[in-house]
């Protein structure tokens, strides 16, 4: 007596079995498995932004309430503070052509790439979006809210004075920082 559990493979009733069939799985073993990308760390991002950002604002803080009578702090070799309002982009450049917004937000809208791209995926590359970020937005709140002629028409808060290099801020060095740190991140991200 067979068992009633057991399927005869003459048996005409027995469910057959295609291999074409797409319900039936693949098991060819010649196909390599396709290895899952890494996830996008986001979370990463978003941290290194936040300090950035808390960084540069309480910096730029300082400066205005510490440097606004206009004496100047001397710190090591031509390290000084020295408060400036810069109405240009980076580094004082294009003052008066009304570009510091547009920058300002381009520089947005390639980190929201760069989040969304393969450097996010490694910690290289979501340290430098982060850091991108955090500095875009720093500078970006300045535009926004300090000066009276108008939203995003203000100066940003330059106090880094190296005399020899124009006069930054902490999201200007995290700009810089995090664009290097994306060329490196550019070498080091997983084929998608």
């Amino acid at each position: 007596m067979a068992d009633a559990t057991s399927t005869d493979a003459s048996d005409p009733s027995a469910p057959a079995t295609d291999a074409s069939d797409p319900a039936t799985p693949a098991t060819d073993a010649s196909e390599p498995a396709t290895p899952a990308s890494p996830p996008r760390r986001l979370g990463l991002i978003a941290v290194v932004a936040t300090v950035s950002l808390l960084v540069d604002q309480l910096s730029k803080h300082w400066a205005v309430s510490s440097l606004s009578d206009g004496h100047v702090v001397d710190v090591v070799g031509s390290l000084r503070f020295n408060l400036a309002y810069n109405t240009g982009v980076a580094f004082s450049m294009g003052t008066g052509r009304g570009l510091g917004p547009w920058i300002t937000v381009l520089a947005l809208a390639v980190v929201v790439g760069l989040s969304l791209g393969a450097t996010s995926r490694t910690t290289v590359g979501a340290v430098a979006a982060g850091l991108i970020a955090g500095g875009a937005v720093g500078n970006l709140l300045d535009r926004a809210f300090r000066g009276d002629a108008g939203f995003l028409h203000g100066g940003v808060v330059d106090f880094i004075d190296l005399q020899w290099w124009p006069v930054f801020n902490v999201a200007d060095a995290c700009v810089v920082v995090g664009a290097g740190l994306l060329v490196v991140a550019s070498f080091r991200a997983p084929a998608t």
